[in-house]
């Protein structure tokens, strides 16, 4: 969950700091500098954070909705009732854990929705991208716990927990390490 954490601050926009090179003087205002890397000033900076933000979203909400599907109807189905009680208990958990996740991931909508217009753009981005991380970390454990019970019902208990655990970790890696490593040889991290 560190590793979620690490990454939404490092995506996060650094408040822009004008150097000599950029339009203005050294008088000028962070709202009216220029970055020298895309030339765009850091509200407009702000701007493109939040429209990459709302894809990233895109994608992560319409698999946590899938999931969330998935969950509520296991319950339905007449193989449920055989489930023994450590099985509900797994199916009971990753459902909430599917649930938080949903309600991260649709959260940065609801503090977007409250203060726009209000010129809190750089609080809106921050807020929204440790939401999404905390959401991403939430859907990690989900998935996992959803492969779990599935394959602890198909194969048994140790293939269950073996498979879940190989989610969680591929979850990890590929989210949060797989990132970290880019950046670092990138030189961003």
């Amino acid at each position: 969950m560190a590793a979620f954490t690490d990454n939404v601050r490092n995506a996060s926009p650094e408040p822009h700091q004008p150097s000599g090179s950029e339009t203005g003087s050294g008088s000028t205002s962070a709202r009216c500098a220029v970055s020298t890397d895309r030339n765009e000033t850091p509200l407009e900076r702000y701007d493109r954070n939040f429209g990459e933000l709302l894809q990233e979203l895109r994608v992560l909400q319409t698999g946590v909705q899938i999931l969330f599907a998935f969950l509520l109807t296991l319950a339905f189905t007449p193989r449920f009732v055989s489930l023994d009680t450590t099985q509900r208990a797994f199916y009971v958990g990753t459902l909430l854990l599917a649930v938080l996740a949903t309600l991260l991931l649709t959260a940065p909508a609801a503090v977007h929705r409250v203060l726009f217009r209000r010129r809190a753009k750089p609080l809106i981005v921050e807020v929204s991208a440790r939401l999404t991380a905390a959401g991403m970390a939430v859907l990690a454990l989900a998935l996992a716990g959803a492969v779990l019970l599935v394959v602890d019902v198909v194969l048994g208990r140790g293939a269950g927990v073996a498979a879940g655990s190989v989610t969680l970790v591929t979850c990890g890696g590929l989210w949060a390490l797989l990132p970290r490593v880019l950046g670092h040889r990138n030189g961003h991290l």
